[in-house]
């Protein structure tokens, strides 16, 4: 298979951002079961449907598979979710980047499963980012530069064990070689000085989100 240049994963937990047409123009497109309806009302051709198929609707099955997409059906006692076989495909798709596109609604194990399951090791060698809602989470492994704007919130968080030697330039609250452990507020609220923010670290993996403009700080 050849790789591709990019992959769009659509997620289920509601309705997802109407700009994901543009991004998946030109993408691999896969739909994590339930994502599949939502992909096709925005408008996106979907290539790989992939889950135990328990939330996606009759009509959009049925439309996914004339449109000629490859249906992966998965026993639904599964040891992982639907998000987690989705992004397995992405990275055999080989693509350097994937982005994926879901809802913040629903059940709240979901929703975080979801955020957390984008720092998973399999994915290491791969840019990822996604939309929750109105937020963006982006992957930070050693070195990333985030675009924003100048009063927009950044908050860093530490999955799977503590960020070592956290960096950044940027940010109203700038770190300098701190250590952020796994669920601390030291990283939370941060805010762009201007249009684009360095998040730098030694060691570990964050979870730079941008909650979304407007939104009531903690």
């Amino acid at each position: 298979m050849t790789a591709a240049s990019s992959v769009v994963v659509v997620a289920g937990g509601g309705r997802v951002r109407d700009e994901i047409r543009d991004e998946g123009a030109g993408a691999l497109v896969i739909a994590a079961d339930g994502g599949a309806d939502e992909a096709l009302r925005v408008g996106l051709h979907v290539d790989i449907l992939v889950g135990d198929l328990d939330s996606v609707t009759p009509e959009g099955l049925r439309a996914v598979e004339e449109a000629g997409a490859a249906v992966h059906r998965h026993p639904v006692d599964k040891d992982r979710t639907d998000l987690e076989l989705a992004l397995a495909e992405a990275v055999e798709a080989g693509a350097p980047r994937i982005l994926v596109a879901g809802g913040d609604r629903g059940r709240f194990d979901f929703v975080l499963g979801n955020a957390l399951v984008l720092a998973d090791p399999g994915l290491a060698d791969v840019e990822v980012d996604a939309w929750f809602g109105e937020a963006t989470v982006h992957v930070v492994r050693s070195e990333r530069r985030i675009p924003g704007r100048q009063g927009d919130l950044l908050s860093l968080v530490a999955v799977g064990g503590p960020a070592r030697g956290v960096r950044t330039e940027g940010l109203r609250w700038a770190l300098d070689g701190q250590d952020l452990p796994a669920g601390v507020g030291l990283g939370i609220s941060n805010e762009f000085l201007g249009d684009t923010a360095l998040v730098e670290l030694r060691e570990g993996v964050l979870l730079a989100i941008r909650p979304g403009r407007d939104l009531p700080e903690a």
